[in-house]
Formats: C-alpha cells, sequence, structure tokens
C-alpha cells in the first residue's frame, strides 16, 4: 500500500491522512501514541506501508518527522516482516 503526503504539511494533516487511508477508528486523534497504538494493536496492518512525497511534512514539522523515522524503526522491530517506509 502506498500513502501520499503530498501537501501534507501539519501533524495533524499527517495523523488524519493517516486515519483515512489506514481505516484507523473513530476515536483516533492526533497523536503519535495513538498513531503507534493504531499501527500495533488496533488495525490490520498492510504487509508493506509506503509513505511517499514526505518532504514537505518533513520541512514543516522537523520535530514530528524525527518522531515518524523513529516509529518507523520501532516498527521494524516489534512487527518483523511487515514494513513501514519512506520511499525516497
Amino acid at each position: 500500500m502506498t500513502i501520499d503526503l503530498t501537501n501534507i504539511n501539519t501533524k495533524a494533516g499527517f495523523h488524519m491522512t493517516m486515519k483515512r487511508e489506514l481505516g484507523f477508528p473513530d476515536w483516533y486523534g492526533v497523536s503519535w501514541d495513538a498513531f503507534w497504538d493504531a499501527i500495533i494493536a488496533v488495525v490490520k496492518m498492510p504487509n508493506c506501508v509506503v509513505l511517499r512525497n514526505w518532504e514537505t511534512f518533513a520541512q514543516a514539522c522537523p520535530k514530528d518527522m524525527q518522531i515518524l523515522r523513529q516509529v518507523i524503526a520501532d516498527y521494524h522491530h516489534e512487527v518483523p516482516g511487515k514494513q513501514l517506509v519512506l520511499e525516497e
């Protein structure tokens, strides 16, 4: 599955895109803790999720991009065999 982050330039925009694309529940909010819980235990994640065109988000929200990179690294350790990747 590929998720296009073109024109995503806020934390809220990122989280709402993830909610829509990955089918997170209605209660999902704009929180990295909620994102982690959702991808680990709430929804059935595809085997591979590719985040494309993330550069605008990285420039607009550098702290959140750093958190996202850590979440991706942690995800790979927590869920072997599944991938969450940034397409370069």
